[in-house]
């Protein structure tokens, strides 16, 4: 039974799922609120795991990072690169791409997620408050996708995927 740590962060990738849903419901344009809304909760959401999660887990394991935190972290390089230039169709399936394989590595079954709230132990309580209260990460506007695209590319690709920018 997933603990309160797991059920945060479970929970938080639903929302910010439905955010995205939201900002592409009318085929063809994205809508800039819930996709800002979406934006500033992915960063938050990628802060809480970089800063809290992973370096507690490590620390908890005597120094070791969990197994799956190189390849995560190599996902949210790709994934904060694909939030900084103006979100269009290939920013926008791309993103989808890389979540569909990113959150479940989270979430399954002896993923990061299940990991940190077993390692946890009498400790739950103040660290689901540390995720609660993780503060909002600043975020600059976006940028034309034509002044961006090499870096976003090359992110994209350090994790595994490729990034077709149809609309640069």
């Amino acid at each position: 039974m997933p603990g309160s740590l797991y059920q945060y962060l479970a929970h938080d990738h639903d929302r910010l799922d439905t955010l995205l849903r939201q900002a592409v419901v009318n085929a063809g344009a994205v809508e800039p609120g819930p996709y800002q809304e979406f934006r500033k909760g992915l960063l938050r959401h990628i802060s809480i795991e970089e800063k809290i999660v992973f370096p507690t887990i490590a620390r908890l394991q005597g120094g070791r990072p969990a197994p799956i935190a190189a390849r995560l972290r190599l996902d949210h390089g790709a994934i904060v690169s694909l939030l900084v230039p103006v979100p269009s169709a290939s920013i926008i399936k791309t993103l989808q791409l890389i979540l569909s394989v990113h959150n479940p590595l989270e979430e399954q079954t002896d993923g990061v997620y299940q990991l940190f709230d077993s390692l946890a132990g009498s400790d739950s309580a103040r660290l689901l408050d540390e995720l609660e209260s993780a503060p909002e990460v600043p975020v600059l506007s976006n940028k034309p996708l034509k002044d961006v695209v090499g870096a976003v590319r090359r992110a994209v690709a350090r994790a595994g995927y490729t990034f077709q920018a149809l609309d640069a």
